[in-house]
């Protein structure tokens, strides 16, 4: 080649060299411009949240119960994790640890009651103070304008399901359509047309499904109508072996969940209205239209049956998951457009994307719906996590995860350093496979009761095989599983000569961790005052 370069002329080297220069100029432009070099390597984020999403509801957990498929792609691209769990298994008070990286009772938000303080650190704050453009959009459920995004549209407390209203930076708007597939568009356009091209990025894509009272898109209405579900084992659970917690909650499917609110009856079995009607009036004539077309034949077939006892009970659990389900369908969609858009824009390689949910929920177990109890359904979450720069394909994950790791992990990822208020631990290096070392035990707390579901007060620890938990306020009761004996939780062990050093371990690891970080009956106390205090003001504004 030498030889050859050396018998050309000046002038042909130059024709040469001008040929080339016309060549690049004139080739076309790759379609996707991203797919060049990018010129700042930190990583994206892409943090999915959905509300309620049991780990059951997920096809790669290998429950069997549904498919969803997209989800899958990020427990087969990337990690699957079998322990996370969340330190207080209720909506906001889970976002608000997620968001800062500290405890219920260190960040303020202890319950759905007590405000949130948007003024201290969290995550976007800090990535977006050092070069990312941070987006949020979808659900919150976190009083107040959203801190530490440059653009924000988030549902209004709790939200609707059809045409429901946004706060766009604060405006509040109503948008046309189904409340999941509304998220999804925008989260798209934020992604092509809203953010800048040239800075790194953090998103923040939170459904409000698969959350009570589970309306489903109109296109997956009928969606589980040729299939009947059989309930878990322990649905028509006695609660034997438990405490005066198990027996006292109000979360039963068969007992408590309500003929229109849960189950869409507009005149209930009995021939009295409840109320559902006003739920269908948000809609407009189209998809009121397609809803009566789908329920209507339905309820009435229901009550023809005329069925009573267990039957009842089984037709009741139906018509909960098959409508719970229904709402993950229009999720997984979601899903699934997100990672094409990353896949075809040459993002992938470089961009972590979190699937989640803020807590676990019951699917029946024990004859629930909802969550709230440190019992696995409610206490464990979903989460998967792809990367390819340093998660292996497959990779799974068997310690005990935490959301309160989630804000420390974002910062590790891009370089940021851990604020000491935070409390949670990066488990980068756990996932890449760097190391098996991780927190031995996990603090978990409730406050919410008297109230909702009356799931009573507690606190506990757990570790890999044990769990102690706490219930207090009106009642001073302990309880102790041993979850490799008893997955199901269904005798507690506390008390239990055979467990006497087992018993003794866990109090040390629970009053270790209590005072690692900061909690104290003091603060129970606290919380508990403030909580009645609302309630009665409530109460007075009532009357």
């Amino acid at each position: 080649m030498n030889n050859i370069i050396m018998k050309l002329t000046i002038t042909q080297v130059i024709a040469l060299l001008i040929t080339a220069v016309l060549i690049v100029k004139c080739s076309p432009k790759p379609e996707n411009t991203e797919q060049e070099v990018l010129v700042n390597e930190r990583p994206n984020i892409i943090f999915i949240m959905s509300d309620d999403h049991a780990y059951q509801a997920i096809s790669a957990y290998g429950h069997g119960l549904n498919e969803t498929p997209n989800i899958d792609r990020l427990a087969n691209e990337g990690a699957i994790f079998t322990r996370a769990c969340v330190t207080n298994s209720i909506c906001a008070p889970s976002r608000a640890v997620m968001l800062t990286g500290k405890h219920s009772f260190i960040n303020g938000k202890v319950d759905n009651i007590q405000p949130f303080n948007w003024d201290q650190d969290n995550f976007p704050k800090l990535l977006q103070a050092n070069g990312y453009q941070t987006a949020m959009i979808g659900k919150i459920h976190l009083d107040g304008l959203p801190q530490g995004f440059d653009y924000s549209m988030v549902l209004p407390g709790q939200g609707q399901y059809y045409n429901p209203d946004f706060l766009v930076n604060g405006e509040r708007k109503r948008f046309e359509g189904y409340c999941t597939e509304i998220i999804t568009a925008e989260a798209m356009d934020w992604l092509k047309n809203k953010r800048e091209k040239d800075k790194p990025f953090c998103l923040l894509y939170h459904q409000k499904a698969p959350h009570r009272n589970w309306q489903p898109a109109p296109k997956y209405l009928t969606l589980y109508d040729d299939k009947t579900f059989d309930p878990p084992a322990n649905f028509f659970d006695d609660y034997e072996g438990r405490g005066t917690a198990a027996h006292t909650q109000e979360m039963q499917i068969d007992g408590h969940a309500q003929w229109g609110h849960d189950f869409k009856m507009v005149i209930d079995p009995h021939g009295d209205s409840t109320g559902f009607h006003h739920a269908l009036e948000r809609m407009n004539d189209k998809q009121r239209e397609d809803w009566h077309a789908a329920y209507g034949p339905k309820n009435e077939a229901m009550k023809v049956a005329k069925l009573e006892g267990k039957e009842l009970a089984k037709w009741k659990y139906n018509r909960y998951i098959k409508d719970y389900l229904r709402t993950i369908k229009s999720v997984d969609d979601g899903v699934g457009k997100v990672l094409d858009y990353l896949e075809e824009n040459g993002l992938a390689e470089n961009t972590i994307v979190v699937y989640t949910s803020d807590q676990g929920f019951y699917l029946g177990e024990h004859g629930w719906f909802d969550k709230r109890f440190m019992y696995e359904e409610s206490f464990r979450t979903p989460l998967l996590v792809r990367y390819p720069k340093e998660i292996k394909a497959g990779t799974k994950i068997n310690n005990l995860i935490q959301n309160l790791d989630f804000a420390p992990t974002f910062l590790d990822y891009v370089g940021i350093a851990t604020p000491k208020e935070m409390q949670g631990e990066s488990f980068r290096r756990l996932v890449s496979g760097e190391t098996t070392d991780f927190r031995d035990a996990v603090y978990y707390t409730y406050y919410e009761y008297p109230s909702v579901h009356m799931v009573k007060r507690h606190y506990g620890v757990a570790n890999e095989r044990y769990k102690l938990m706490h219930f207090y306020y009106d009642v001073d009761e302990w309880e102790l599983y041993d979850l490799k004996n008893d997955p199901a939780e269904m005798n507690s062990v506390y008390g239990d000569p055979e467990y006497a050093e087992v018993q003794k371990m866990m109090h040390e690891k629970l009053t270790a961790l209590r005072d690692y970080y900061g909690d104290s009956d003091e603060n129970d106390q606290k919380y508990l005052t403030a909580y009645l205090d609302h309630m009665e003001k409530r109460r007075n504004r009532q009357n």
